[in-house]
């Protein structure tokens, strides 16, 4: 009976401890939230020295603590005030740079632990730009992260945009060129992709593979006049800032321009970026035109061009609402 008596007992205590820690723990998640509202507050107001002092209290507590009350996006909360307070003009100072090297630390926590792929990817996204070259510096640290968020999200092009300029920066084209190419097969109805691409090819001078990839934007959005306008304004800029060309090719250039032009204009008669670039086309044929009677016809129709431009313009201007 005794002995049965001791076990009882035993058990007592132990329920008794249970709950005592049960409720310790209920205790301890509340007064975390209160904490956790409290710092939120300091960080909408940018103050971030004491926000950060908050979230600190916050992640002190046990993990089970902060996943069963929805608290561990504290620690991007927490790493993103430190970054905020890092300042690039003190870079050298201990203090400053402590505040980054705590902001790595906690987006890798918030990464880690974090149930919410929205919070996860955010926390990553963030640590890509700590080691930036504004802050840390360190593109070596950039690009397996990157990789890894290609991994978890293969469909997102801005993370191959992100790898491809790393890459670029640092002279490797050919790998910058593969991560754009793969951003435009995971999305090949997103406009962004091809005008990214196009936008590379430009910087390295290479006009067929910019023009090939525009059109393969417009080939996707037939229906877009806009991707149309697109591609003349990089006809008229080449034909001006390529002092290469000979007349037969910037006569060809700005010829193929104008074409771009109309279709986006057959889509969208009152296109105003359209109709002024059309004007500007027309004005830079007349430039290369040797017949008088053929260069006249150009400009009296860039006029009527310009014209429509700035009526649509003065209607616009006449719509909008006036400030009391």
């Amino acid at each position: 009976m005794r002995k049965l008596l001791s076990q009882g007992i035993l058990f007592a205590v132990v329920v008794a401890v249970s709950v005592a820690a049960t409720g310790c723990s209920q205790y301890n998640g509340l007064m975390a939230k209160r904490t956790f509202r409290d710092a939120n507050g300091l960080y909408q107001s940018s103050d971030y020295k004491a926000a950060a002092a908050k979230y600190e209290e916050v992640v002190a507590l046990d993990q089970d603590i902060l996943n069963k009350f929805y608290l561990t996006p504290a620690y991007f909360f927490l790493a993103n005030s430190y970054d905020n307070l890092y300042r690039v003009a003190k870079r050298g100072d201990p203090t400053n740079d402590g505040y980054m090297t705590k902001a790595v630390e906690y987006y890798k926590k918030d990464a880690e632990l974090d149930v919410d792929p929205k919070m996860k990817k955010l926390s990553l996204q963030y640590l890509v730009a700590a080691y930036g070259p504004d802050k840390l510096n360190d593109p070596t640290q950039q690009e397996p992260i990157l990789q890894q968020m290609i991994q978890v999200d293969p469909t997102d092009p801005a993370n191959y945009f992100y790898l491809a300029n790393i890459y670029e920066q640092n002279g490797d084209y050919e790998k910058a060129e593969e991560q754009f190419l793969k951003a435009k097969e995971m999305k090949p109805n997103d406009s962004i992709v091809y005008t990214t691409l196009a936008a590379f090819y430009d910087r390295q001078g290479e006009f067929d593979k910019t023009i090939n990839a525009l059109n393969e934007r417009a080939q996707h959005e037939p229906n877009n006049p806009e991707a149309h306008h697109v591609i003349s304004t990089y006809y008229w800029n080449e034909a001006y800032k390529n002092f290469k060309l000979t007349e037969a090719d910037k006569r060809k250039y700005i010829q193929a321009g104008i074409e771009e032009a109309d279709k986006a204009l057959a889509l969208k008669p009152d296109y105003f970026e359209a109709l002024t670039y059309k004007n500007l086309l027309l004005r830079s044929m007349a430039l290369v035109e040797k017949d008088p009677g053929r260069q006249q016809a150009l400009l009296k129709q860039a006029d009527t061009l310009r014209d429509k431009a700035q009526e649509l313009q003065k209607q616009k201007q006449a719509a909008a609402p006036t400030k009391s």
